[in-house]
C-alpha cells in the first residue's frame, strides 16, 4: 500500500485536542512522549509548540500508523526533532532507554483502537465488516488472536472475559452459544462471532443500547492485546520517567480504563498513610503525583457532534512532584484548563 494511502487512512480528528494541549502545557524546549501516536493528530499540534529545541517521541505498535505519522511530521514540522519508535507502551522503559533521554516533560496516552484500525476490515476489529477473527494490534509480535480465544477458551473463561472486560450482562449466554457453535464448525470470522452474540442475547435486549456485539468485541480485543495490564505498566513507567513539574494526560474511552487511571493517580498522590492516632509519621510515604483533574474532562457538545469518537472520552491529568513531595516552581500555565475542572 502506498504511503499516501496510509496517510489518508490515518488522517482523523484528534479527540479533545485543545484540552490536551492546555493540560500538558508543552513548552518550546519540552521533551514530549506520545505513547499512542496513531496518525499523529495530537503530536502534530504538540510539535508546533516544541520547536527546534524540544523533542517529540512517538510510540505505536502499528507499522501503518508509524509510516503515516512520520510522513506528516516530516512534511509539516521538519525542524522539530522527533523519534518514532515501534512498540507497546507496556515496554516504555525499554523504548525510552533506546531514545536516550534523561526524562520526559509530558506524556500522552490516547487509549483504545484508532479509527483507521477499525476501518480496515482485515484487522478484524469491527463488527460491521465480515473479516478473519484477528484483533491483534501488532500482528508481527502477538501470536494470540481473537479466533484462538473464541475457539480454545473454556465456556467459563469466555464468560469471564466477556463479563469482566466487556461488562456484558449476557456473558454466560453468549459464551454458551459460542461453545455450542464451535462444536460444529470453528469460529473463523467476525460475522460468525456476531451471529453467536445475537443468538445469545434475548431479542428484547438487542433492540436497545446500540449494536449488540459492541461489548463482546471490546472484551475479546482487550483479552487479545492484554490492554489493561499493559496500561498499568505503561502508566507506572511514565511516572518514573516524568520530570518534576511534568504532566501525564490520559484519554480513556470506557470505564475499565478510566478506573485504572483514577486509582493509580489517587494511590500515587497519597502522602502519609499512618493511622490518625499515631502522632508522628512512621510510614515515610511521600506523594509522587498531584492530581490536576478533580473530575475527568469530557468533550463539549459541539465536539461530540463533530467527532462522535469523543462521546465517551474522559481525560485525567496528573503532575510529578519533587522527591520530597512538594510542588516544583510552576511552569507557564495554559489559562483555560482550570475552566473544565
Amino acid at each position: 500500500m502506498a504511503a499516501d494511502a496510509l496517510t489518508t487512512e490515518y488522517r482523523h480528528e484528534p479527540v479533545m485536542l485543545q484540552e490536551v494541549l492546555e493540560a500538558l502545557q508543552v513548552g518550546r524546549d519540552s521533551v514530549v512522549c506520545d505513547c499512542t501516536l496513531g496518525g499523529a493528530g495530537h503530536s502534530l499540534a504538540m510539535a508546533a509548540h516544541i520547536g527546534e529545541d524540544g523533542l517529540l517521541i512517538g510510540i505505536d505498535q502499528d507499522d501503518m500508523a508509524l509510516a503515516a505519522a512520520g510522513e506528516r511530521l516530516d512534511t509539516s514540522f521538519p525542524a522539530t526533532p522527533h523519534q518514532l519508535l515501534k512498540g507497546n507502551f507496556g515496554d516504555l522503559d525499554e523504548l525510552l532507554c533506546s531514545a536516550e533521554v534523561p526524562g520526559v516533560d509530558a506524556f500522552l496516552f490516547d487509549l483504545g483502537v484508532s479509527s483507521p484500525q477499525l476501518d480496515i476490515p482485515g484487522r478484524g476489529f469491527s463488527y460491521n465488516e465480515d473479516a478473519p477473527l484477528d484483533m491483534r494490534m501488532d500482528p508481527g509480535k502477538h501470536t494470540l488472536n481473537a479466533a484462538e480465544v473464541l475457539n480454545t477458551y473454556t465456556e467459563a473463561d469466555l464468560a469471564r472475559v466477556l463479563r469482566v472486560f466487556g461488562e456484558e450482562r449476557f456473558a454466560h449466554q453468549i459464551a454458551r452459544e459460542v461453545v455450542r457453535r464451535r462444536a460444529t464448525a470453528p469460529m473463523r470470522t467476525t460475522g460468525d462471532f456476531v451471529e453467536a452474540i445475537k443468538a445469545g442475547i434475548p431479542a428484547a435486549a438487542r433492540r436497545h443500547g446500540g449494536h449488540p456485539a459492541k461489548r463482546s468485541f471490546q472484551a475479546v480485543r482487550i483479552e487479545v492485546n492484554h490492554e489493561l495490564e499493559v496500561l498499568e505498566q505503561g502508566l507506572e513507567a511514565a511516572i518514573r520517567w516524568l520530570n518534576p513539574g511534568g504532566r501525564i494526560c490520559v484519554i480513556s474511552y470506557h470505564s475499565l480504563e478510566d478506573r485504572i487511571v483514577k486509582r493509580l493517580f489517587h494511590d500515587r498522590s497519597q502522602g502519609c498513610t499512618c493511622p490518625p492516632d499515631i502522632p508522628v509519621c512512621v510510614c515515610g510515604n511521600v506523594p509522587v503525583l498531584k492530581v490536576i483533574t478533580r473530575k475527568p474532562l469530557t468533550a463539549s457538545p459541539e465536539e461530540v457532534e463533530r467527532n462522535p469518537r469523543s462521546r465517551s472520552a474522559k481525560i485525567r491529568v496528573a503532575t510529578r512532584l519533587l522527591p520530597d513531595g512538594s510542588a516544583p516552581e510552576p511552569r507557564a500555565t495554559a489559562s483555560t484548563v482550570t475552566d473544565h475542572l
